[in-house]
């Protein structure tokens, strides 16, 4: 545009916003208006998620208005240069062209821009109507839910009638992976565009979890937005299938194989229905998904915009109108104004396309990006046992032996290139195909190759894995025919894991004859069926996924990763894992596609190393980047960081791995949280380094009785071992807690013994009295003999620039521990009237570097005591001050 608005006077809020609110969405506006990077941090607590929707749709809303404004000036422009280019076109022309073909090229020219202008209101006037009437119109809405209700019984009638001639000739048919030619898939993609609508101007907003996700939705349904945005909220099959015959059967693996399988039925029935002149031979009837009806999925499609929804909502609005949540929400892509989505189907390409997310000109939001860089090295990493090795090699085998004769010499080719390379990655790993992986004994050790090293090492350094992917494993899709071939004889009791006869020839003649006899042995109880059911999933399911996966991985730039080969005594344990080193490279196609991209987060510190690893090292200017960083709405007084150097018997708090697992260090521990249960009311969160030393100063405590005697203060609870289990503890560490709040009894609330990195170290929220005391055990270093941090820490010594006297690599230690304890200790804090105290037992807090990396908001009010004794004097002051809480506005806001 001529002029860009880059400031917002006012901005729609539920409430009068914070200061800090205010300002946060005047820069998010003016980052999304200019085209920035924008780097937002803001604290939990703070009213981040409707910082982000308010401002994000402000300038939205803003800036299609902006074009609609645009296109009726040029469309009232075009239709009055259209109108006197035809009244000038009697008059003579002194151009050296014939008048009359610089009349038709003006004219045609004017007549494009006219029309088009006028096609594009036309569509957003009708998708704005449509939308509008599914609000409003109720009784058509319920209408179409009835007739859809009539259809559906009788399609349930109908297949009743053809599930009596079931058969495997046709199922055969579906899993044979025939080659498709260039050019008819070209005339498949050129029809599937046809049918694409085209997408609006929209912001993608993208975080970790599902729930984290459903926070958001809720935020904007209390947003002034509400009732005017169009909202898609997006999953997997496994989130979103409402099939109860496909949702059982477990992994996301299956769920996706069946509803492929679903998929492909359903438009071979088409395709059989419309050919002409062909008789139609009375076959087996394949299972096709009721749920994937296109009227059905329209109506949902447009429910699903029309209204805000999460998850739930989706879920239980698919079960009404008999529609597939999935299928619909993928078709309300492209219309919808607000996408989202999680971390994977953003951030990992393939995942992108498949799902149907176009970047090209959006705006995209990464929330909870604290972890950025570490959540794209692991989506584009890959790791394959020897075990899955030899049953994908197995498996494909088997397959190939099945359909040789109706393969074409092409399909034959590719399959046994796949194969080749199998066999030379269980080479690498010092066993060989054909033989129980289990019976296979090798050497010890681990091994850190360059991905070139890795395939001359292997012996496949002649094969063009570009070529293998793109020309077979995409489009013939060989991974779901081979998952559901084995899932078509696997489900019958068929044996298609690792052939044990060595002999090449016996293999082959006895691969299908073998079927039927393992997984039928030992069924006497009902118990023993179960867990020959339970046996058989893991059997049956196809590991092929992750060969491809692995694959795809060492098409990377030699520089950009590494393979590390772990050998570990046995084939089946020994293990082949690419390591992706620089996450930029694919963060930039990301940075490349998106009109503006804003990273955010309640903690983003250390922001200088990250914008060095992710951003300058995926070409993104430092003209580009736009930052911001507020502090706490609470008051100074509401939080009271203190950093202990030593413990009520003056022992010095050293909790290196050299010095930590001293008896004395142990004890004065245990002594510090004595005496800090003494004072502090309510809840006591304390967070150990890893969960070996979790369970060896517990260990400890229970023979001294350290323990005992902090269970006479505070009931105790410990992190669960299960994540299913998190919700249960959390509910009962609430109970107790206000349970101690009410009566008189001894106990004065709980203790939770947690791991930095655990199950309760993010995403879960001990506000008010669930957490008024946070305390950090010594510092959550990283294991710096593992190999794979080693390579990292060696990449970027080699690739990014020094400063302040240290490397990236050390940097890189001690930014991933700073990252945990900063997730750790906000916790506690999670509202205005919220308030609590932090502990960080270890002397090495203290440390200037040390402190500069906690929050601004925590590191400006962070104490350090050398003595225990004036410590324990602030806690006990802060606990005079501390006003008693309104249980009736007690909550355990836990978030999974």
């Amino acid at each position: 545009f001529a002029e860009k608005r880059s400031r917002r006077d006012r901005f729609p809020f539920p409430y009068q916003p914070y200061d800090i609110q205010e300002q946060f969405m005047q820069s998010l506006y003016s980052a999304l208006d200019q085209g920035k990077v924008g780097i937002f941090e803001s604290p939990t607590g703070t009213g981040k998620s409707l910082s982000l929707i308010c401002g994000a749709l402000s300038w939205l809303s803003d800036y299609e208005e902006r074009r609609r404004q645009e296109a009726a000036a040029l469309l009232q422009e075009g239709e009055a240069a259209l109108s006197v280019s035809t009244a000038q076109s009697s008059t003579p022309s002194s151009s050296a062209e014939p008048d009359w073909i610089t009349d038709f090229v003006q004219k045609k020219a004017e007549r494009d821009l006219v029309t088009k202008l006028k096609e594009d209101e036309l569509k957003r006037k009708k998708r704005e109507e449509r939308l509008e009437m599914i609000r409003n119109n109720v009784q058509l809405k319920y209408a179409m839910k009835r007739k859809d209700d009539e259809a559906f019984k009788l399609l349930q009638l109908s297949k009743e009638d053809q599930s009596e001639t079931q058969g495997d000739q046709e199922d055969e048919e579906l899993i044979i992976a025939e080659y498709e030619s260039d050019d008819e898939s070209k005339s498949k993609n050129d029809e599937d565009e046809e049918l694409i609508e085209e997408h609006v101007t929209k912001i993608y907003y993208c975080s970790r979890t599902h729930s984290q996700l459903a926070q958001f939705v809720h935020e904007v349904q209390k947003s002034p937005f509400s009732k005017d945005i169009s909202l898609v909220t997006l999953g997997s099959r496994q989130n979103l299938c409402i099939n109860e015959e496909v949702r059982r059967l477990g992994s996301i693996q299956r769920i996706n194989d069946r509803c492929m399988e679903m998929q492909k039925n359903k438009h071979g029935e088409k395709k059989q229905h419309h050919e002409e002149g062909v008789k139609r031979k009375r076959g087996p009837a394949k299972s096709v998904c009721p749920y994937n009806k296109a009227l059905a999925l329209q109506q949902m499609r447009d429910e699903v915009l029309g209204t805000v929804h999460d998850i739930e909502q989706l879920l239980k609005l698919g079960r009404e109108t008999h529609s597939c949540p999935y299928y619909a929400t993928r078709l309300a892509i492209p219309p919808a104004q607000l996408v989202v989505l999680p971390y994977q189907m953003v951030l990992h390409e393939a995942t992108r396309k498949a799902t149907g997310v176009q970047l090209k000109g959006q705006v995209l939001i990464i929330d909870e990006a604290h972890n950025l860089s570490d959540t794209l090295s692991c989506i584009h990493s890959a790791e394959l046992t020897g075990t899955q090795l030899c049953r994908a090699h197995s498996q494909l085998s088997q397959y190939a032996d099945r359909y040789k004769s109706r393969l074409k010499a092409k399909n034959l080719m590719y399959i046994k290139q796949i194969l080749f390379v199998i066999e030379g990655l269980v080479r690498v790993l010092g066993g060989k195909v054909g033989q129980n992986p289990q019976s296979q004994t090798t050497q010890t050790g681990t091994e850190m190759l360059t991905i070139n090293n890795f395939l001359f090492k292997a012996q496949i350094d002649n094969i063009n894995l570009f070529k293998v992917l793109q020309k077979y494993f995409e489009k013939s899709m060989i991974s779901r025919k081979l998952g559901g071939f084995v899932e078509k004889y696997a489900g019958s009791g068929v044996s298609l894991h690792v052939q044990s006869s060595s002999n090449k020839e016996n293999r082959r003649t006895e691969g299908l004859n073998r079927y039927l006899q393992t997984l039928q042995t030992n069924q006497s109880t009902a118990q023993d069926q179960q867990g020959s059911v339970e046996a058989e999933k893991v059997l049956s399911a196809s590991p092929m996924m992750q060969v491809e996966g692995f694959f795809m991985a060492l098409t990377n730039s030699n520089t950009d990763g590494r393979v590390v080969v772990h050998r570990q005594g046995t084939l089946s344990e020994g293990s082949v894992k690419f390591l992706l080193l620089n996450p930029a490279v694919h963060f930039a196609q990301v940075l490349k596609e998106c009109r503006a991209v804003i990273i955010a987060g309640g903690t983003m510190q250390p922001v200088s190393d990250f914008k060095q690893e992710l951003l300058f090292s995926a070409g993104v200017g430092d003209e580009r980047i736009a930052e911001f960083s507020c502090g706490h709405v609470i008051p100074p007084e509401n939080i009271l960081p203190l950093v202990l150097c030593s413990g009520p018997s003056g022992q010095e708090l050293d909790f290196t791995f050299q010095n930590r697992d001293s008896p004395r260090m142990m004890d004065e521990t245990g002594r510090i949280l004595s005496n800090i249960c003494n004072v502090v009311p309510g809840g006591v969160v304390c967070f150990f380094p890893s969960y070996e030393y979790s369970r060896q100063i517990i260990s400890h405590w229970e023979a001294n009785g350290a323990l005992a005697r902090l269970a006479n203060k505070k009931k105790i609870f410990q992190e669960p071992k299960k994540a299913n289990q998190v919700e249960q503890v959390l509910s009962e560490f609430s109970r107790c807690i206000q349970r101690c709040a009410l009566d008189s009894s001894g106990l004065t609330g709980a203790l939770l013994f947690s791991v930095v990195g655990g199950k309760m170290s993010e995403g879960i929220n001990f506000s008010d009295d669930l957490g008024r005391c946070v305390v950090m055990v010594g510092m959550p270093y990283p294991n710096i003999k593992s190999p794979e941090l080693q390579e990292k820490m060696s990449y970027m010594d080699k690739h990014l620039p020094h400063s302040g006297g240290r490397s990236p690599g050390q940097a890189l230690i001690e930014n991933l521990c700073m990252k945990a304890v900063n997730q750790s200790i906000g916790r506690a804090i999670r509202h205005r009237g919220d308030y609590s105290s932090i502990v960080l037992c270890d002397r090495r807090y203290s440390r200037p570097a040390t402190l500069s990396k906690l929050p601004t908001w925590i590191k400006d009010r962070t104490s350090t005591y050398t003595n225990f004794g004036p410590a324990f004097a602030a806690l006990r002051k802060v606990r005079i001050k501390s006003k008693p809480v309104n249980l009736r506005e007690f909550q355990c806001n836990s978030r999974f």
